[in-house]
């Protein structure tokens, strides 16, 4: 080894990495490095549009949470750019995504052990070392393979983040060239192209499909609008997003759920999507407010949203035409759309960890399902033999469940990862974090004892 160990290897640098990092920077002794192909950080560039706003407070930013004198707050940031009088006065909660996208971007630019231009191929456990061995490629500036490097580590941390999902019947059309059919991923790269477009489907009913319709709707002429929006959910639901339901973004709900038996999770996952995968009310009534605009002279607008409907297949007419085969999943009628161009909503999930993670196959244990087990501590499940941990971020909805991919979980998650990392209480913890007691507790009242009669004293006239 012609370089010294590092303490923690990070593989991937979005937002849970960036927030490990930044965490991690003014521990002393710690030694670690990220490694991220991306030639800079970047986070979902294509759904930066001017008006989206990030669905959590500005106080879930990457460190807040776990320590609020960190350099590395948001509020530090508006303070470094003269701006938090501005920001003081604006009165915003919730802050805009660009601006989200802006302050990871100081961090990422200020932080030393970040190292972007590098593609990290594969990951083993050298037994002889006692110590991970991570082979990486540097790249070029224009993306190309440079040179080859390896790194030892102790532990690891996988932080890859996720993939465009794209619906298997519409696969064929977006990987084929020249099609206009792409993932909300891409809308701002293509978005002049779709405002040209003769008629356009928005496929999705979550917040992306929903902020994409209501920018195309904006930038529309009034009554040749020509847009549909279908999606599977059975309406455009509102996001929950009461006071008591945003406690399931908790750490006391996440350890509730750890603990929870494999096949009740698996069933509660897909019942709380209101939690996570619906519309910010504020978006919905942008969308009805426009389209109630358009029709104060007269009509409607030339616009159809069908929930519940899901596309069977999809075909070329001509060059630039295609059709979807449409299915409506409560009535289960079908019909045919013919349209100039789709925008897939269609989420995201999970990037693959198997061939990164080959070499350590023999090694890792997993459910039922085949899922790759995490415990409480967010480390894969290895056997013995390998005296490293490898922890995950954004890898464990199937075991901590919808608080996996939440912003507001991540300073909490990186304090745990670091917490364990190191042995000590590094960033304490809150022994209580919700109003709501997730679960009965055998052997614990549930009813808090009777409380006595406050006795009032008498007045200084004897009444």
């Amino acid at each position: 080894m012609s370089t010294p160990p590092r303490d923690l290897v990070g593989v991937g640098i979005g937002p849970f990495n960036l927030s490990l990092a930044a965490l991690a920077h003014p521990l002393p002794g710690l030694s670690t490095a990220f490694y991220d192909r991306s030639p800079r950080f970047t986070w979902h560039p294509g759904l930066l549009l001017d008006d989206a706003t990030v669905q959590v407070p500005f106080l879930a930013d990457l460190v807040t949470l776990a320590d609020p004198t960190s350099p590395w707050t948001f509020l530090n940031h508006l303070r470094a750019g003269e701006r938090l009088y501005p920001f003081y006065f604006a009165e915003r909660f919730h802050i805009r995504r660009t601006e989200y996208d802006a302050y990871c971007r100081w961090v990422a630019d200020r932080l030393p052990a970040l190292r972007f231009g590098h593609h990290v191929d594969t990951v083993r456990w050298s037994p002889g070392r006692a110590l991970f061995e991570v082979d990486f490629t540097r790249l070029d500036p224009d993306g190309r393979a440079a040179s080859a490097g390896r790194v030892h580590a102790r532990h690891l941390v996988l932080g890859v983040g996720t993939e465009p999902r794209v619906p298997e019947p519409l696969r064929p059309l977006a990987d084929a060239p020249g099609v206009p059919v792409i993932h909300s991923d891409d809308y701002l790269t293509h978005r002049d192209t779709l405002l040209a477009a003769g008629h356009v489907t928005v496929v999705g009913t979550g917040q992306s499909g929903a902020e994409i319709f209501l920018d195309l709707l904006r930038h529309r002429p009034v009554g040749q609008e020509r847009l549909h929006w279908i999606g599977r959910t059975g309406a455009f639901a509102p996001m929950e997003y009461s006071r008591l339901g945003l406690e399931h973004f908790t750490p006391d709900h996440t350890r509730y759920f750890h603990a929870l038996p494999e096949p009740v999770r698996d069933r509660l996952v897909p019942a709380q999507w209101q939690l996570h995968k619906a519309i910010d009310a504020g978006t919905l009534a942008a969308i009805h407010d426009e389209l109630y605009r358009r029709t104060l002279h007269g009509g409607w607008p030339d616009t159809v949203l069908t929930p519940a409907v899901h596309v069977r297949t999809a075909g070329r007419l001509g060059p630039a035409r295609i059709e979807l085969h449409l299915e409506h999943t409560v009535q289960h009628t079908r019909t045919r759309l013919a349209t100039d161009a789709v925008v897939l909503a269609t989420g995201h999930r999970p990037r693959p960890l198997d061939h990164l993670l080959a070499p350590l196959d023999p090694h890792l244990r997993r459910d039922h399902a085949g899922r790759l087990r995490v415990d409480t501590h967010f480390r894969l499940d290895l056997d013995p033999a390998v005296t490293g941990s490898v922890y995950v971020q954004n890898a464990e909805l199937h075991t901590h469940g919808v608080g996996a991919p939440d912003l507001g979980l991540a300073a909490w998650r990186s304090a745990t990862i670091l917490n364990h990392l190191t042995g000590r209480q590094v960033y304490p913890q809150p022994a209580r974090t919700a109003f709501t007691t997730f679960g009965l507790h055998p052997g614990t009242p549930q009813v808090p004892p009777a409380r006595r009669a406050v006795r009032l004293a008498p007045l200084a006239d004897g009444t």
